[in-house]
């Protein structure tokens, strides 16, 4: 189960000036979902990240999808005619 303290996500100023990545990587998030939106399978995204565990990929996408399908209902919800 993802969660805060078991995150696969870490920011630090002292790492890429804060921007968030795979945990005790250098690899942003960014570039992974770079690489997924340009139709890449998962193996194929970790081939050039030796530093990126399998486990923690996954765990990123799942994170990542979550608050996607959250944002979206949150959004829905607001956007519902009163």
């Amino acid at each position: 189960m993802v969660t805060l303290e078991h995150s696969p996500v870490s920011s630090s100023r002292k790492v890429l000036g804060g921007t968030f990545v795979l945990r005790v990587t250098r690899v942003p998030t960014q570039t992974l979902l770079d690489y997924f939106d340009d139709g890449r399978s998962l193996y194929e995204v970790l081939e050039p990240f030796p530093s990126v565990r399998l486990e923690n990929a996954r765990d990123f996408l799942t994170l990542n999808r979550s608050t996607k399908s959250q944002m979206s209902t949150a959004s829905g919800m607001t956007n519902q005619p009163g």
